[in-house]
């Protein structure tokens, strides 16, 4: 049995299967079946025409989207449905998305960030041997070109990455809110609209007047 919210994801690789219905109809019923019983919401559904092979998901990114601002889970019916391309699918733990695929229940967020950390530390490994093997060729004379340590860090990217994020997100949400207060509303009755819709704030708690007035005002200001 499943609990709580869910955007469902479905995809077919031919435009002729996405107009008959076929591989469709099949994906909804793994989804349904999955969902048996249990409190749970379906908030929407997206439904993408798309080869496997191709990374280019207007649709998936659409419903990533969805699930991070209402908190929602993203549900489809085959793992494949996603991609086929490993490397796509190690990008999920980036994404922030948690999914459940009904055919691998067990392939969450969670494991394919495993997935990552072994990926991470397999190039981790192939750099040292690369580097020892460079160090043996100087000590037989070989004349190296210009190998340096790791690049510098510099922290100020980090908060750049921040405000860049509240900015997108300022982006996407306050057009939303700008409507409102074209309705004469208050920030206060703001805040309440969203939380009754099950949007999320930047850092996925519920809206409070401030936080609506921020947004509001970032939005503006870009």
């Amino acid at each position: 049995m499943a609990d709580g919210k869910f955007i469902s994801y479905l995809r077919v690789s031919t435009v002729r299967q996405g107009q008959s219905g076929l591989g469709l109809e099949a994906q909804r019923a793994a989804i349904a079946g999955h969902l048996n019983g249990g409190n749970w919401t379906l908030l929407r559904e997206f439904v993408e025409v798309e080869s496997g092979k191709d990374n280019d998901r207007p649709q998936l990114t659409t419903a990533f989207e969805a699930c991070r601002l209402t908190g929602a889970k993203l549900l489809i019916a085959k793992l494949d449905r996603l991609s086929r391309d490993a490397s796509f699918l190690l990008g999920l733990e980036r994404a922030g998305v948690e999914f459940i695929a009904c055919d691998m229940p067990h392939a969450n967020r969670l494991t394919i960030g495993i997935m990552a950390v072994v990926a991470d530390e397999e190039r981790r490994m192939i750099s040292a041997r690369t580097k020892a093997a460079l160090a043996a060729a100087k000590e037989r004379g070989m004349v190296l070109g210009g190998f340096r340590g790791g690049p510098k860090v510099d922290h100020r990217r980090g908060t750049e990455a921040v405000m860049k994020q509240a900015d997108d997100f300022a982006a996407r949400v306050g057009p939303m809110i700008a409507d409102m207060r074209a309705e004469s509303l208050s920030f206060g009755q703001i805040a309440e609209r969203l939380n009754e819709r099950q949007i999320r704030t930047a850092r996925g708690g519920v809206w409070a007047a401030m936080t609506v007035k921020r947004t509001l005002e970032r939005h503006v200001k870009e």
